[in-house]
């Protein structure tokens, strides 16, 4: 998968900035002031590539960064923001594995960003504005050939838990279809946590994965155990014959396959829309949709969706440091293209090791300060080789003290579930099939 953003916001966050214009700094003599850099020459075009999918209008971000009369009045804000880490939000560790969605700057760029708040955010030359990037309306993707929509608008009430709402909707579709791109987006983006979007296959096949979950622990073990009794399967908490195949979450990117790769819609099958939401006070109206961007053909490789996951944890109450796992086992060669680790508000860290056959292990993700406010699939810029036979374990860490802010009770035990003040250790993997070009399988 590939993204070109490199800054997403959390929806419905109320981000505190000042709106105060920045006063003028004298620059001593001319040779100090060509040095100062312009919004035209120099920050338009960082803002253009690593901003502007977010902050413009109508996207998630609070505020529009295209102009420089809608940025000036923000330019102290984004030095600090930039300076501190916190823009754009990206939390791998810049030692383990590169990205294709990485949303880091340069140091170059910082320090123009930098330069140019502190030498009085000059405007410079117009006629060196590059051109806004254009987007199609309403989509980061493009315009898609298919959007599914949900069938019926909901109402989110001002107060109160609102459960998890599950809808469905047909695809239409007549035929089987590669997919090159899918964006998820929601109606009412204030009151909507979370959307995952799945594909449900209309003969409810239950379709092997690529792996097997070897239960961690002797919670899970047993929990195991009566699953293989009931013919079911831990690997795959989505259901028969359900497919995830797009998420929208603060801070996820729209998916765009890479050449030569697509995912498989049958023909005949829905979509199946899983939402989060939040009251915020007021009440709402959400009627979700998906987008799809067809491939001209089979591709060389279909890319598949799954996840893995430890529901048999407990987080003792005023515990600071618990690690929690989960492990899979390939019983094919893929090629790992993505992991996306969620967890609450207890989360604080998460790691992925590759252990091999032959016993060598490689931290190919790392996570050292996870943020619930971000959820970020983490695209490798090189799908990882893995052999049949080698192993994925994926480790976390809670907090479940005082210390922790955001923690909603740190006098009790936190145990899975699906609500915000509860707890989860899941991932989201992406991968391909190296046996021959596998679209049919």
């Amino acid at each position: 998968m590939q993204m070109k953003t490199r800054c997403q916001r959390s929806a419905g966050a109320v981000v505190m900035l000042s709106a105060l214009a920045i006063a003028s700094s004298s620059i001593a003599g001319p040779e100090a002031a060509a040095a100062v850099p312009t919004f035209s020459q120099h920050v338009a075009p960082i803002l253009y590539e690593a901003c502007v999918d977010c902050h413009r209008p109508g996207e998630v971000a609070p505020m529009s960064l295209i102009s420089y009369q809608e940025t000036r009045p923000w330019g102290r804000s984004i030095k600090n923001k930039v300076l501190n880490g916190e823009m754009p939000p990206w939390h791998a560790d810049p030692a383990v594995g590169r990205f294709t969605n990485e949303r880091r700057l340069t140091a170059a760029e910082r320090d123009t960003i930098v330069r140019w708040v502190d030498g009085g955010a000059p405007e410079g030359d117009r006629d060196q504005l590059p051109p806004a990037p254009s987007f199609a309306d309403g989509w980061q993707i493009g315009t898609p050939d298919l959007v599914v929509e949900m069938p019926t608008t909901f109402e989110v009430p001002a107060e109160g838990e609102v459960d998890y709402q599950y809808f469905s909707a047909p695809t239409g579709l007549t035929e089987d279809r590669w997919v090159k791109a899918i964006e998820v987006r929601p109606g009412a983006r204030a009151v909507v946590h979370h959307i995952l979007a799945f594909v449900q296959n209309p003969s409810d096949a239950r379709r092997a994965s690529a792996y097997r979950q070897i239960p961690v622990g002797a919670a899970a073990e047993a929990a195991a155990a009566r699953a293989r009794e009931r013919g079911r399967d831990i690997a795959r908490p989505a259901g028969s014959g359900r497919t995830l195949i797009g998420t929208m979450a603060p801070g996820t990117n729209p998916q765009v396959f890479k050449p030569g790769t697509a995912m498989r819609i049958p023909k005949g099958s829905e979509l199946v829309f899983q939402l989060h939401y939040t009251s915020v006070g007021e009440s709402a109206h959400d009627r979700s949709r998906v987008g799809l961007l067809f491939a001209d053909g089979p591709p060389t490789r279909e890319v598949r969706a799954g996840a893995f996951l430890n529901a048999y944890f407990e987080i003792p109450a005023g515990a600071s440091n618990t690690q929690v796992d989960a492990l899979i086992e390939f019983t094919e060669d893929v090629e790992m293209t993505a992991l996306f680790p969620h967890s609450h508000l207890l989360g604080k860290r998460w790691e992925y090791r590759l252990i091999y056959p032959d016993g060598q292990t490689q931290t190919v993700l790392s996570v050292p300060e996870y943020d619930f406010n971000w959820q970020t699939y983490y695209q490798f810029d090189e799908p990882l080789s893995v052999p049949k036979g080698a192993r994925l374990e994926a480790s976390a860490w809670y907090d479940n003290s005082a210390a922790n802010k955001s923690n909603p009770d740190p006098t009790s035990p936190s145990r899975w579930g699906e609500q915000t003040w509860e707890e989860m250790h899941y991932t989201g993997i992406t991968y391909t099939v190296k046996t021959g070009s596998n679209t049919s399988r």
